[in-house]
């Protein structure tokens, strides 16, 4: 989308809603509406589902009857992300650590929930207030810490990337709880031993029976995961160590480093 043609996406996320056409049947839609529709089936059968003519059908309208309210796909999908995040997680009190944690763990059972917002957040596009809350709370985290406004973006992008990561996981290998593979929804929470790291390392087994001798330090490393656990953690652990780093810069700085 070219900043000529962000106007659309602006009116219908920070606007006031579209009156009505002049012309034509009473109006009898409103973009919370228009906006569920696309979110009941993008969760069903993914983002390629919820395209004009879908939606409208689901509307029971005629898809120039959308477009006098939506003009395109793209205003469409900014809509379903806007109804879809939810309300952003982290308080506005307590230490910055717990904060950002709450955050993190908040966005990622939204992106479990409709892993379909993993392909719609993506590139220069118009975010929402709720998309735009979410940066805020993450931001006003890290107020106080002796971060410049650069690094503070740079750590908030940085845990969103961790968090992207594994909800990408996870749908890939249908493990998250709504998530299957192929499809914008399943059913059910994940069940113990089906996350990613259970099914790469079931997997690498058939391999490694044959052909282990090439790769020991694989082979040590699964053979300790499968004694010890700790398989499906990398959220808790990708988590810990970039709030450890971040924290050994804010002591830095505190320091006057």
């Amino acid at each position: 989308m070219t900043s000529e043609q962000w106007g659309p996406a602006v009116r219908l996320l920070w606007g006031p809603p579209p009156a009505g056409p002049a012309r034509g049947p009473k109006r009898g839609l409103t973009l919370e509406g228009i906006a569920r529709a696309g979110i009941a089936i993008a969760d069903a059968e993914g983002l390629v589902g919820a395209s004009m003519q879908r939606v409208a059908a689901e509307l029971s309208v005629t898809k120039m009857a959308l477009y006098r309210y939506v003009p395109g796909k793209a205003e469409l999908v900014a809509l379903m992300v806007e109804g879809a995040m939810p309300a952003a997680a982290s308080s506005s009190d307590g230490p910055w650590r717990e904060r950002l944690e709450a955050w993190a763990r908040g966005l990622l059972a939204g992106l479990r929930l409709h892993p379909w917002l993993l392909e719609a957040t993506v590139g220069v596009r118009i975010m929402g207030p709720r998309e735009l809350e979410w940066m805020e709370r993450a931001l006003a985290a890290l107020d106080g810490c002796g971060l410049t406004g650069a690094e503070a973006m740079d750590a908030v992008v940085l845990l969103a990337g961790h968090v992207r990561g594994i909800a990408e996981q996870e749908r890939a290998a249908g493990a998250g709880p709504g998530s299957v593979t192929g499809s914008g929804t399943g059913s059910g929470a994940r069940s113990a031993g089906e996350g990613p790291d259970a099914q790469l390392a079931a997997m690498l087994g058939e391999v490694m029976r044959t052909h282990g001798e090439r790769f020991p330090a694989l082979g040590a490393a699964l053979a300790s995961a499968a004694e010890h656990g700790g398989q499906d953690q990398a959220l808790e652990f990708g988590l810990g160590r970039i709030l450890d780093g971040l924290e050994l810069l804010v002591t830095r700085r505190a320091a006057g480093h």
